[in-house]
């Protein structure tokens, strides 16, 4: 009996037939930034049940999409799964671990923003100036709920972008596993949180154009003990 043997393009191309067709990116991100957008705009209340059908039907997807979405977020520190029960909102953080995050953070980020200066590069200075200001170019277009939420993201991206400058992985890493700015965004959904962090982004960018360590180190400081103060009265 005659076998048949498969060269290896035909492998290849027989491999390829039988693979599934993969979903476009575009729509898994576009699922992932509408539920980010609910979570950050306290649409999705924190400690909320999130239910995979109702999100379904309000997005006009597929479940899987959604899963997908919900795994992720769950992976940002912003959704718990619970075995047997299903999905839910992170709950909103208390005040004890607000003030232990600000205490982290003005030990770690003002040190790094000076720390920074001295690495500085034209191409990353161009790079953190563009994530410094990008929402203010954008602020009066879109809807509110997603200028909010894409600003917590590009304030996460701004401050993690100083501490990679910095050169410590290990500041990098322990500020990112908090998941700080996402937790803090969550917390008062205003106009003047990105208003007023956009202009303290300016005095951040100004030191580095300056290439001033301490001034830098200065306005970072600034930076957090006034957001720190911006929030502090969600406790009250």
């Amino acid at each position: 009996m005659a076998r048949h043997v498969l060269t290896r393009d035909a492998k290849v191309e027989a491999d390829k037939s039988a693979a599934p067709i993969p979903r476009p990116l575009s729509l898994a991100n576009e699922v992932y930034e509408a539920i980010f957008s609910q979570l950050m705009a306290l649409k999705i209340a924190p400690g909320a049940r999130i239910t995979v059908d109702n999100l379904s039907r309000e997005l006009g997807v597929s479940q899987t999409p959604i899963r997908e979405a919900l795994g992720r977020l769950e992976g940002e520190g912003l959704v718990n799964k619970t075995h047997l029960i299903g999905f839910s909102a992170a709950p909103q953080i208390s005040v004890r671990q607000f003030a232990n995050l600000y205490e982290l953070r003005l030990l770690l980020e003002p040190h790094a923003a000076r720390e920074a200066v001295a690495r500085l590069t034209d191409k990353n200075l161009a790079a953190l100036t563009e994530a410094a200001g990008v929402m203010g170019r954008r602020a009066k277009s879109g809807d509110e709920r997603a200028r909010y939420s894409q600003f917590a993201r590009q304030d996460a991206v701004f401050h993690d972008m100083i501490v990679q400058t910095a050169g410590n992985d290990l500041i990098r890493d322990t500020l990112a596993h908090q998941h700080v700015h996402f937790h803090i965004f969550r917390l008062m959904f205003h106009s003047r949180v990105t208003a007023e962090a956009l202009e303290e982004h300016e005095a951040i960018i100004a030191a580095f154009e300056a290439r001033d360590g301490q001034a830098a180190e200065q306005a970072m400081r600034a930076h957090i003990e006034r957001s720190r103060d911006r929030l502090l009265p969600v406790f009250e």
